[in-house]
């Protein structure tokens, strides 16, 4: 099985430029399933229902999130609830009778025979928000279901941190398929697979623009670089040139081992 991954898309540049080269690069790879996450698509910050529906039509199988997921949350708690939603949310925020969090944190995609879990993990080192520890969310998550009933089992794992996905990679080991890093932006240079057969890739990258701090006008930034002060809202840089950003991994449809990782990057302008 193929699955086609992409990330981030950010603001206008970001959703112009995938809406731009996503149906070629599908058609390039011929995927089983896409996977996209597009958690700043509106203005940088979380998505919002009108810009989901700009891409809704693409053919995309499902979407995955992180950290800015509920910025619009008025608007967007609706979508993320609709019984045919496609998006997924973090499953370790911590809830409670007196705290809801739209949306459901898994996702089982079949189609022509093959099927996939997709989970969604965030972690809480340097990401401001509180959450249950990821390793023995995954842990619980995966005892919850019997996982020789899929083909595959992918995690989106948004964090910080370089250490812990590679930690989390080796602690689900043999038993997911592929876990791949997101919200750092940057595309890196590490697809790896271990021995007993998951794939790692520590961040896939972004779909916006290229001459940004991962996505945002230096000037609306700099504060927080030079003064440490961020000061007004961060502002999405409208720069031409872009960057997307994604990934094909191949999986063995009996096995669920990773057999390749395969980065995609382009660079174009509007």
């Amino acid at each position: 099985m193929r699955v086609l991954i992409f990330w981030d898309i950010f603001g206008r540049v970001g959703r112009n430029a995938f809406k731009k080269h996503f149906l070629d690069v599908k058609n390039k790879y011929n995927p089983d399933f896409t996977i996209v996450n597009p958690e700043n698509i509106s203005s940088g910050r979380g998505p919002i229902t009108k810009h989901m529906k700009e891409i809704d039509g693409l053919g995309i199988d499902m979407y995955t999130s992180g950290n800015h997921i509920y910025d619009n949350f008025d608007d967007i708690k609706d979508y993320l609830d609709a019984p045919n939603s496609k998006m997924i949310r973090p499953a370790n925020f911590y809830e409670s009778e007196h705290v809801y969090f739209p949306g459901k944190w898994y996702k089982i995609l079949e189609k022509n025979g093959k099927k996939i879990l997709v989970i969604n993990l965030m972690s809480g080192i340097f990401m401001r928000d509180e959450v249950y520890n990821p390793f023995l969310k995954a842990d619980e998550i995966l005892k919850s279901f019997n996982t020789k009933d899929f083909n595959a089992i992918i995690i989106d794992f948004h964090r910080e941190t370089t250490s812990e996905i590679y930690a989390m990679w080796m602690f689900l080991d043999k038993k997911i398929s592929f876990v791949y890093g997101t919200h750092t932006h940057i595309q890196t240079n590490d697809e790896l697979v271990l021995p007993g057969g998951t794939g790692l890739l520590t961040d896939v990258g972004m779909s916006g623009p290229l001459y940004s701090v991962i996505g945002a006008d230096f000037n609306s930034m700099k504060g927080r670089f030079l003064w440490w002060v961020l000061k007004g809202k961060i502002d999405q840089a409208l720069c031409d040139d872009y960057v997307v950003s994604a990934c094909v991994v191949d999986i063995d449809d009996d096995t669920r081992r990773c057999l390749n990782i395969e980065k995609i990057r382009i660079r174009g302008r509007l």
